[in-house]
């Protein structure tokens, strides 16, 4: 009964924080209310998106004389803001952000306007939206499953480490054995897919997910090392230490510090441009090469849009000529 009862509460706290590490992550939508006139909006904005194909917002607005502009920009850049206007479909207004690299990321707004009345969805703040690769479903749900039992089994093992003359070696070392496994091995092959690398954690780069999940591993390591020939109650303590570490690193929201796409390398020719922007004013050259800029400066021209993969193919606008 009484391991029956660890099991629950075990699984209980599991599914408490892994939720919490889901719904505090910057990948989680942003959701509410909105009101402009007397008309309520209901929104859902999203911060994560696959990159086949532009991310579509979709906002119910039945009052026909509302209208809906988008505003969105290269994250941490100094562009100006793009402006599209939202198109309506019945009782939505739609519009969209164009796909972008893998672990591309573009900060935008959703402005409803009236006859006397602006309003952000998202207040003064953008929101910041991150694309990334398709996953193989198999894989995420693998992942997944391995994650919540390391999890799982670590805080069965804690639990346990706290009764009297118990022994949680057995499932402490099933925690460690499921964290390599989802973590290490699943872990770099989910974000091989999703952002190109296999591992962008310490010591490669400042991804927080990756770097957890090797803090974490190592830790349950050192203390099942450290506590193979040690007393029951000093092997107890380090597995009680592991575990409370496990923990911790669980209420790191998730994707924290996650992969972020170097606009500087689209300075290379080899490496994809950002599709479908068009930039309304001047572009900042730093995040292309210089020679399509550099080309509409000297005919006395503004860079208009650049294609999917050649600055050759960028088109130019003479300056103070309508848009095309």
């Amino acid at each position: 009964m009484k391991k029956i009862l660890l099991w629950l509460l075990a699984l209980i706290i599991t599914v408490i924080v892994l939720v919490y590490q889901r719904i505090t992550g910057p990948t989680y939508p942003i959701q509410g209310q909105s009101q402009i006139r007397d008309t309520e909006i209901n929104y859902k904005l999203e911060r994560s998106h696959v990159n086949t194909e532009d991310y579509q917002i979709k906002i119910h607005v039945p009052e026909k004389n509302i209208q809906g502009t988008i505003l969105f920009r290269i994250f941490r850049s100094q562009n100006e803001w793009t402006k599209k206007e939202m198109t309506r479909e019945g009782d939505y207004l739609v519009g969209s952000l164009p796909k972008q690299p893998p672990a591309g990321k573009l900060e935008y707004k959703v402005l409803l306007k009236s006859t006397h009345q602006t309003v952000s969805l998202s207040g003064e703040t953008p929101v910041v939206i991150r694309f990334k690769g398709p996953v193989p479903s198999s894989i995420v749900l693998i992942h997944i499953l391995f994650i919540f039992a390391a999890f799982l089994f670590s805080i069965r093992s804690g639990l346990e480490s706290l009764i009297p003359n118990s022994n949680p070696k057995r499932t402490a070392i099933w925690a460690v054995v499921f964290l390599f496994i989802g973590g290490m091995i699943f872990g770099p092959i989910m974000q091989k897919f999703s952002f190109g690398s296999f591992w962008t954690g310490f010591p490669l780069g400042k991804d927080l997910t990756d770097t957890k999940t090797l803090v974490a591993l190592l830790f349950w390591i050192i203390a099942l090392w450290a506590s193979r020939k040690k007393s029951k109650k000093t092997s107890r303590r380090w597995i009680l230490a592991a575990s409370c570490v496990m923990l911790v690193v669980f209420l790191i929201p998730h994707s924290l510090l996650g992969s972020e796409f170097d606009y500087s390398q689209l300075e290379n020719n080899e490496n994809p441009i950002v599709q479908n922007i068009e930039t309304r004013i001047t572009i900042d050259p730093r995040l292309f090469t210089n020679r399509g800029y550099d080309r509409c400066e000297a005919q006395g021209m503004k860079v208009w849009s650049f294609t999917a993969n050649a600055l050759q193919q960028s088109r130019c606008r003479k300056i103070g000529s309508p848009e095309r």
